[in-house]
């Protein structure tokens, strides 16, 4: 039923994007169907009529946008789809309407999702192409110059991609809630994941127990984010909100609810919101988006209810309460303790990692090196090697935050370095603002 609803104390920006023609398949559980049931009821409880909520069409991110952050193999051209490219435009449109005082917040609710999309990119995995709140969060900083950004990813699955890509910056401060990896795809994101050399406790990992509630996620967001948030002072918050977490999500296992959702967001008070999962497209979704809205609104979200919500369900057990009361306390240690190790990291010259990068939608492997070329000035640059499909690429990245020692030094070792039929040689600066091939 319609409600009569005030004007928003918040002025606040909606982007809907429900990218009709695309999915993975037809059943697949990422569908145009999980934004059109929100769509819905957004209109019935009147949104659209409430003054200080506006609603702005999604832009078409361009290419460049994408190489910014992505090393996509062969070429961002060949792999993205226009919706891939609109559901990033979608995120820079609320970064846009938020940045040039359009709105005061916004909320992009787009599709397909990306915080599975690490840095190199061969394919789809999780669902995922491009990391939409990275190249947003790149965007960000090239086009209005912050420097310090929080991203909180409160989707159910860890956000392995958006750790991936800034796993080594000491400004953006990377904080992820989710379902415990031994439980759950992609299999990640525990406490010891604490960031690169040049960043370390600069990523924060909550891997939650299955069927955490709503007192697990209270006492994270009290215990641990808020007062890690307060100690790194960003310049902007970022949320990826996932609603995944959900107790009648069909692919999770958690029992969050929509009212919880609202509380989260309310005290998390981010400045954009980027949807990301979600799955449970009747039972949750309708209820989980409109909570987030009202929340960044700053309207009542008191009657943001499922239909068989009972508080009886949602009792967590002491046992639950005192391992997530630890996991916080173990998390504000290792995140005050990040400038001691830092310096101790600083001092190894180059400090190389490798790993396995598996994707899950096509079924195939890439193996990627990390050379990160570390500087006691700055983050450094770094060197990355990822191979799979008979394919390569040998690629130099240098940071926003680079010196010009470190500048300069990564454009002559890419100047060295030569390419052939199956491997493509790249420079990714984010300096110059350049993507380089050959």
């Amino acid at each position: 039923m319609s409600r009569c609803m005030p004007s928003a104390p918040t002025s606040t920006g909606l982007v809907l994007f429900p990218a009709f023609d695309w999915c993975i398949s037809p059943t697949h559980p990422e569908r145009e169907e999980r934004l059109l049931y929100t769509k819905d009821q957004l209109i019935e409880e009147g949104l659209e009529d409430v003054n200080n909520i506006s609603f702005f069409n999604p832009e078409i991110a361009a290419h460049h946008d994408i190489d910014r952050v992505h090393l996509c193999v062969p070429s961002s051209r060949k792999l993205l789809t226009e919706s891939h490219l609109i559901s990033a435009g979608g995120a820079i449109r609320a970064a846009r309407a938020v940045m040039e005082r359009e709105v005061e917040k916004a909320f992009a609710v787009v599709r397909p999702p990306g915080h599975h999309a690490m840095q190199t990119v061969f394919g789809d995995r999780g669902f995922c192409i491009v990391n939409i709140e990275a190249i947003m969060v790149e965007y960000i900083r090239r086009h209005y110059g912050i420097r310090k950004i929080a991203i909180v990813d409160t989707d159910c699955h860890h956000g392995d991609g958006t750790q991936d890509i800034f796993y080594n910056d000491p400004d953006t401060l990377f904080i992820s809630l989710h379902q415990d990896g031994r439980t759950l795809y992609p299999g990640s994101g525990f406490l010891h994941e604490s960031g690169g050399p040049s960043a370390p406790g600069y990523t924060i990992n909550l891997p939650l127990p299955p069927e955490t509630s709503e007192e697990g996620f209270d006492m994270a967001m009290e215990r641990a984010i808020m007062p890690i948030l307060d100690a790194f002072e960003p310049e902007l918050i970022i949320n990826s909100a996932g609603q995944d977490n959900h107790y009648t999500d069909p692919i999770t296992n958690m029992n969050f609810t929509a009212q919880g959702y609202a509380r989260l967001n309310r005290r998390l008070n981010p400045d954009i919101c980027v949807l990301e999962g979600g799955y449970s497209i009747e039972g949750a979704l309708p209820y989980t988006n409109l909570g987030i809205i009202l929340a960044m609104a700053g309207l009542d979200t008191s009657h943001v209810r499922e239909p068989d919500y009972d508080p009886a369900n949602f009792v967590q057990p002491p046992e639950m309460n005192s391992y997530i009361g630890e996991l916080c306390d173990q998390a504000v240690a290792l995140f005050a303790g990040r400038e001691q190790l830092r310096r101790e990291q600083a001092e190894q010259g180059v400090v190389t990692t490798d790993k396995r990068i598996y994707y899950d939608t096509t079924g195939f492997d890439v193996r990627e090196s990390r050379s990160y070329h570390l500087c006691p000035h700055c983050p450094g640059f770094t060197e990355i090697t990822a191979a799979g499909l008979d394919r390569q690429v040998h690629a130099f990245s240098i940071p926003f935050n680079a010196c010009p020692r470190c500048h300069t030094r990564a454009k002559d070792r890419f100047q060295k370095s030569s390419g052939d039929g199956h491997s493509q040689v790249v420079l990714q600066d984010r300096i110059d603002d350049l993507y380089e091939l050959k």
